[in-house]
């Protein structure tokens, strides 16, 4: 027995009942994939934002880095790129450490390095000579510091001790402190001076000289790239051993025909003095 046709009415209506099925479908699906992309999209978004932060750090962490390297105590330069030069301290570009009356007639200038055994010898047989001369206003004296033993042997005992002496300077103690230095000179190869540690323990041999100040600028380097520049004029002053001594710019040490001694310095500073009046000392030299 033959199945019954449906009416054409019925078919039609089926028809349109499918299509609205499939409409239907159709519009959940879009909506589906809208409300996905959109999900999609504000994830994205969020990753962007969440890196734009993170880079954001990132850039400001390698920047703190950056300036904390060139802020930092090592420089030896102010924020504008200058060499930071010790108070008090004069001539070109700063580099001379001067002690004694500043109208003084007469200038010794010598040329220095605390890890030189023969400024050593030169220091042991002269301090008590000089001193007396600055402090009676007939001579002052002026310091260049320099970093020889540290070239020709290695190490940065000459640079530390040459920071560690212009922070002595800021603290108006640089005459005490340069003193105790050479008194307690290591040996040559001993680059004992290179630890810091041992730089603030002969500042206590100095009355009040050991402060948070000194401590912070020994510690950081602060006149470290004075001390270089310094070095670096002595490079190219046509002088080439420590010490080098000047009499009112003449140089006066190792003529082995004339030998320089305390008794022939004090001679020479009389006759250069001839006429002329001592220059006004406003406190003993530290």
């Amino acid at each position: 027995m033959g199945r019954r046709s449906a009416s054409p009415h019925t078919v039609a209506r089926d028809v349109s009942d499918n299509n609205r099925d499939r409409k239907r479908s159709a519009r959940e699906a879009l909506q589906e994939q809208r409300a996905k992309e959109q999900k999609q999209a504000k994830r994205k978004r969020t990753t962007i934002v969440a890196g734009a932060v993170v880079g954001v750090l990132v850039v400001g962490a390698l920047i703190g880095v950056v300036v904390s390297d060139n802020s930092g105590g090592g420089g030896g330069t102010d924020s504008a790129g200058a060499v930071s030069a010790p108070k008090g301290a004069i001539g070109t570009d700063k580099l001379v450490i001067p002690v004694g009356a500043g109208n003084a007639p007469s200038a010794l200038t010598i040329y220095e390095d605390f890890r030189c055994p023969a400024c050593d010898s030169f220091e042991k047989s002269f301090t008590p000579t000089i001193h007396d001369l600055e402090n009676s206003g007939q001579m002052r004296t002026e310091y260049h510091l320099v970093t020889l033993i540290d070239g020709n042997l290695g190490g940065s005992g000459s640079l530390n001790a040459a920071n560690a002496a212009g922070c002595a300077q800021d603290a108006g103690e640089f005459r005490a402190y340069h003193d105790v230095l050479y008194a307690n000179q290591p040996e040559e190869q001993d680059d004992a001076f290179a630890k810091k540690s041992t730089l603030l323990q002969l500042a206590g041999k100095v009355s009040g000289l050991k402060t948070p100040a000194f401590t912070a600028c020994v510690n950081n380097g602060t006149h470290n790239s004075w001390v270089k520049k310094s070095n670096g004029a002595f490079n190219t002053s046509g002088f080439s051993s420590t010490p080098t001594i000047l009499l009112n710019g003449k140089n006066i040490f190792g003529s082995q025909a004339a030998p320089l001694t305390p008794a022939s310095l004090r001679q020479m500073v009389a006759q250069a003095n001839k006429g002329k009046q001592p220059g006004k000392v406003t406190a003993t030299p530290s």
